[in-house]
């Protein structure tokens, strides 16, 4: 073998093994794909669809009305499977589900992204400081905060949702959405 060829290979297993360790450092510190297992999110995303996570951004803001998060949902459900959930209530605020709506403080949310209105009551409830409530956007099947009988405290939250890349179809940004009405 010729010392070019040695060289050449050298170079290429080095590159091959800095793009490993970097692809690594980047799944668990920063990005990482999802696959969606339920339909807690539909409409706004499909059963088996592939969602992109910022593993970063809340190391560096708070969730935020309308975020769609990954966590892992509070220790008293016993579940190993993370959730995928829309951020609806934050710490301070009191939540209210009524006539097929949320309310916030007692002012109505518009959330376009619903398939349909809700058929369940609840609270009105207080989130605790360090505590979110999340919701599906599937409000009726879905196995959220509603149900939890515990809060779903902030140092839980795994990431931020922010783009859906499969299938090509389905490719999109993932929006808040929510808004006072």
């Amino acid at each position: 073998m010729g010392r070019e060829l040695r060289d050449f290979l050298k170079e290429l297993i080095s590159i091959i093994l800095i793009a490993f360790v970097l692809a690594m450092l980047l799944r668990a510190f920063v990005i990482e794909g999802r696959i969606i297992p339920t339909g807690s999110m539909l409409p706004t995303i499909q059963l088996q669809d592939r969602v992109m996570v910022n593993k970063f951004i809340y190391r560096f803001k708070e969730p935020q009305r309308g975020d769609i998060v990954v966590l892992e949902p509070p220790e008293s459900l016993h579940s190993d499977q993370d959730y995928i959930k829309r951020v609806i209530g934050l710490p301070g605020e009191t939540v209210e589900m009524k006539n097929g709506r949320v309310l916030i403080n007692g002012r109505p949310l518009s959330e376009p992204y619903l398939a349909e209105e809700l058929d369940y009551e609840y609270g009105p409830v207080v989130i605790p400081e360090g505590s979110l409530m999340v919701l599906g956007d599937n409000r009726n099947h879905s196995f959220d905060s509603h149900m939890w009988n515990v809060w779903l405290t902030t140092d839980r939250l795994k990431g931020k949702a922010f783009m859906t890349y499969w299938p090509i179809k389905h490719i999109k940004l993932l929006d808040r959405g929510v808004s006072f009405e």
